[in-house]
């Protein structure tokens, strides 16, 4: 493992799921109102901008580990038994602590010089640089790292610590991360879920993976609702064939960019104070998708093939950024090449939720098939019958609106739980009888290896990326390369 004096990222956060979150609450926040303590290993995600701790395992202090009295001492034995761990472990030490108040917590003097003799050892021994949490009584998390420069460790706030589960909160700095502040453009909006719902969902960094037409959608209705933070990753243009569904594109725009098309859609659209866009002409199945999918706190997946849902699967467990996904399946007489049906399923996964592949949403054999380039080779192709699935690709505008707008409430129900609602489970609608059904008793396989891998960032499983012919061939078409 590199060893990492600082993070070298602009931004620093942490996140953690939902579980051990309720059991580091459950342990801090103390019945007789004292400060408590307790410390925990992490594990670096590192996405182009932002370095992330993602905490996995909390050790909780034993007896004679600290002193509880009113403010808490933290006794040698503990610090040395959680190096002793780290090191073994490969691992950043965290060092979480309650407040007697609410909101982001500031830090004092006490809690400066503890964190501060915690960072040399633990840096020494990990290889990662020393994190701090505070916990307020309202269960809000204020995080910062203790970074080594010039023959000094200083603090680095955190933008925001994300806990992750069938629901995501996030606590935010409000001096890196700002509240919106009202407009008039959003407050139809903002009256369905609140300022407080509000503030969480605009603040958030979106990553929407796949321009198409579901991503077109997707990205506009993210846009309408206030979003100020976008990551639009897509090596694809525009074809003639794509101008039936790809909302916001016209005759004049072909052989454009659909990133620059979604960026252009949302500048014109936006009804944010502030909009920040990043267009990446990649796939998320190569190193520069994937570590701008890294930056973000959820994903839209809007793709539809196999190695990039399974990359998604991987982000999702591993660095916990949980991704809403959607795929359409249009059924043609074999033989009339007439219509006959369609359905379309939506799912959300992360922790507490059952993964893409265990949900039959992709088959790992063609993941392989794709990163063969097969799919992209005529003579594979030729020799695969009219009606494979691989040479399926029919599809209609309000096919495509009908999965964007299930995968943004998918979104909201996730963020906000407006109308006592936080899991939808898997949802897939019959055209054909015009219903939604909705399974929320899947379960992952016995075995599945991306729960295994849970929270561990790129440790124990590497990141499934590589070259991509399909994104290598897209960029030559497009004078790129």
């Amino acid at each position: 493992m590199q060893s990492l004096d600082r993070t070298d990222r602009e931004e620093f956060s942490v996140a953690m799921s939902a579980t051990l979150n309720s059991i580091l609450c459950r342990h801090l926040l103390r019945d007789d109102k004292q400060e408590e303590v307790a410390f925990a290993l992490y594990k670096p995600s590192v996405g182009l901008l932002r370095f992330t701790s993602i905490i996995y395992k909390i050790i909780l202090p034993e007896e004679g580990d600290r002193r509880v009295q009113g403010n808490v001492l933290i006794n040698p034995q503990y610090f040395r038994r959680v190096c002793r761990i780290a090191a073994a472990e490969k691992s950043g030490i965290v060092l979480l602590h309650s407040h007697l108040g609410p909101g982001w917590q500031g830090m004092s003097l006490d809690d400066v010089k503890t964190e501060y003799g915690f960072s040399d050892t633990s840096l020494t021994l990990s290889g990662l640089p020393f994190v701090g949490l505070t916990l307020g009584t309202d269960k809000t998390w204020s995080a910062r790292v203790w970074e080594y420069l010039n023959g000094w460790y200083d603090r680095k706030q955190a933008t925001s610590v994300r806990v992750v589960g069938q629901r995501l909160s996030v606590s935010y700095h409000d001096g890196l991360r700002p509240r919106p502040t009202f407009k008039e453009t959003y407050k139809r909006t903002m009256t369905v879920w609140g300022e407080s719902n509000h503030a969480q969902l605009a603040r958030l960094k979106v990553g929407i993976i796949g321009l198409g037409s579901v991503g077109s959608m997707v990205t506009e209705s993210l846009s309408r609702m206030g979003m100020e933070r976008f990551v639009l990753i897509d090596f694809d243009e525009v074809q003639e064939h794509n101008l039936d569904r790809l909302l916001g594109a016209t005759l004049n725009d072909i052989g454009t960019s659909k990133v620059y098309i979604a960026q252009r859609q949302i500048h014109r659209s936006s009804t944010a104070n502030r909009v920040q866009v990043t267009p990446v002409l990649s796939g998320v199945t190569e190193e520069m998708g994937y570590q701008n999918a890294l930056d973000c706190d959820i994903l839209f997946s809007c793709v539809d093939r196999p190695w990039p849902r399974q990359v998604l699967n991987h982000i999702a467990y591993s660095h916990l950024i949980p991704v809403i996904d959607g795929g359409i399946q249009v059924r043609m007489n074999s033989k009339t090449k007439h219509f006959e049906g369609a359905e379309w399923q939506i799912q959300s996964v992360g922790p507490d939720r059952p993964c893409l592949q265990c949900l039959k949403a992709y088959d790992a054999a063609d993941v392989a098939t794709e990163k063969a380039g097969k799919l992209d080779d005529p003579s594979y192709l030729a020799g695969l019958s009219k009606d494979h699935r691989f040479k399926r690709n029919e599809n209609i505008f309000p096919f495509s609106a009908n999965v964007a707008s299930l995968e943004v409430m998918q979104f909201i129900e996730q963020i906000t739980g407006i109308g006592q609602m936080d899991y939808y489970g898997t949802q897939r609608y019959d055209y054909n009888y015009g219903r939604v059904r909705v399974n929320d008793e899947h379960q992952c396989e016995e075995g599945c290896l991306f729960q295994a891998g849970l929270a561990m960032a790129d440790s124990i499983f590497p990141p499934p990326i590589g070259f991509d012919y399909s994104a290598d061939a897209a960029r030559k078409r497009q004078n790129l390369v």
